[in-house]
């Protein structure tokens, strides 16, 4: 089965708003095996909202709205469904009951206006909201499914969990759903298509995404069957040689993330971290803090923005930094060594760039970075030239730094 979804509200067409909504909606219905194929979002437009529900139950048999169904002139969702499906709207009794009862729970007298809120399509199912004032609805029509959720996120999950997952389920074939989950670092969106690609494009089921941000590539596998047995044979049939053709690139098959991935591998070797940072700002830091469970592993850091906070407080020669600046790979190299020295712990990363938008020069443009890794008496300096904005920079920077923590602790197990 596939679905649309479309939120309704001239509201969510500001820069102000963002439909969450649909998000959810999607997490619900793939994890069932119903496959989203558009999403969109309509203001409060009768004409507007009746042509887009035309055109998406033309390509799906599930449409879901969200939003428009409130007491007021611009709320035109039950509406444009009726108008959309020939049907009238009739007044229920017992729909004016669960609103008068739900304004009796919060302690509110409930306007006139709110009576519109009662009107249900012909042939249609009230869904009671638990959480707010206005009713869903469940309309069965021409061999498809129009459900009507309200606007507020609060509201749309408690009445999707309570009254439409069973409604749902009752009407999808028997089917299994296994998925798994590869996230990768070190390679860009592209490289990694082209060298997986020939592993997964023939296959429909399992079905493969790939999602990418900075420095982090996620690759979601998602297989359709009617018994488990045969959805985890379809997902190892594709699964199995995208790992091995990727190899120590994937850095979690569970979806964790990168600094979560680090702090497993620092705790089950017993190893301690500390890091001096000074174009990310402590952002290495925050990231590895951000674990449960981090003081297992991390010692503390150094925010060390200027040259004389390198001096005091990591002991950085002054002749070093006006010989070579704090942008360069000896630099970098002290900063580190001075982490280990200074805390104890076993590995000491460092970080020094620029991230613009000035300061740059022909030898050190701005997007250089230059990241040091020292464990005992190895010191490892990686230098690199990103492009973009100043986020951007720092935030590459950050997820490199951990994927070189990562990847030293995999080199140095194996030796």
């Amino acid at each position: 089965m596939d679905a649309v979804i479309i939120a309704i509200g001239s509201e969510m067409l500001t820069p102000q708003k963002v439909d969450t909504n649909s998000l959810y909606l999607t997490d619900q219905l793939n994890s069932r095996g119903v496959e989203v194929v558009a999403k969109m979002v309509v203001g409060d437009d009768r004409r507007r909202l009746v042509a887009a529900m035309r055109d998406s139950l033309a390509q799906a048999d599930l449409l879901l709205l969200s939003g428009g169904l409130g007491p007021t002139e611009d709320d035109v969702t039950r509406d444009a469904v009726a108008e959309l499906a020939g049907r009238k709207l009739i007044y229920s009794t017992a729909a004016e009951e669960q609103i008068v009862a739900r304004f009796r729970q919060i302690n509110r007298p409930m306007a006139e206006i709110n009576k519109r809120q009662a009107f249900v399509i012909d042939g249609a199912e009230i869904l009671p909201n638990e959480r707010g004032t206005a009713p869903g609805q469940w309309l069965s029509w021409n061999g498809k499914h129009i459900v009507l959720l309200p606007g507020p996120p609060r509201e749309l999950k408690g009445l999707w969990e309570a009254q439409c997952v069973a409604r749902l389920d009752a009407i999808l074939p028997v089917q299994v759903i296994r998925t798994r989950q590869y996230r990768v670092a070190g390679m860009g969106e592209s490289d990694l298509d082209q060298l997986i690609a020939p592993l997964y494009r023939d296959y429909l089921n399992p079905a493969t995404t790939i999602l990418a941000a900075l420095g982090d590539i996620q690759i979601h596998l998602r297989a359709r069957c009617e018994t488990a047995e045969e959805a985890e044979a379809l997902l190892a049939k594709v699964g199995d040689p995208i790992a091995e053709v990727l190899g120590d690139r994937i850095y979690s098959r569970d979806g964790a993330p990168l600094e979560a991935t680090v702090g497993s591998m620092l705790r089950d070797r017993a190893l301690t971290i500390a890091v001096s940072e000074s174009v990310t700002g402590g952002m290495l830091a925050e990231r590895l803090t951000s674990v449960p469970g981090s003081s297992d592993y991390f010692v503390g850091g150094f925010l060390t923005y200027s040259y004389a906070a390198k001096t005091r407080l990591l002991g950085v020669d002054p002749d070093l930094l006006q010989e070579h600046r704090a942008v360069s790979e000896p630099v970098a190299e002290a900063m580190a060594r001075a982490t280990v020295e200074l805390t104890g712990a076993h590995i000491g990363v460092a970080i020094t760039g620029l991230a613009g938008p000035s300061q740059g020069d022909e030898r050190e443009p701005v997007g250089t970075v230059y990241i040091a890794l020292c464990s005992g008496e190895s010191c490892h300096v990686r230098r690199m030239q990103m492009a973009g904005e100043r986020q951007r920079i720092r935030t590459l920077a950050t997820q490199t730094a951990l994927d070189l923590i990562r990847r030293h602790m995999l080199k140095h197990a194996t030796q």
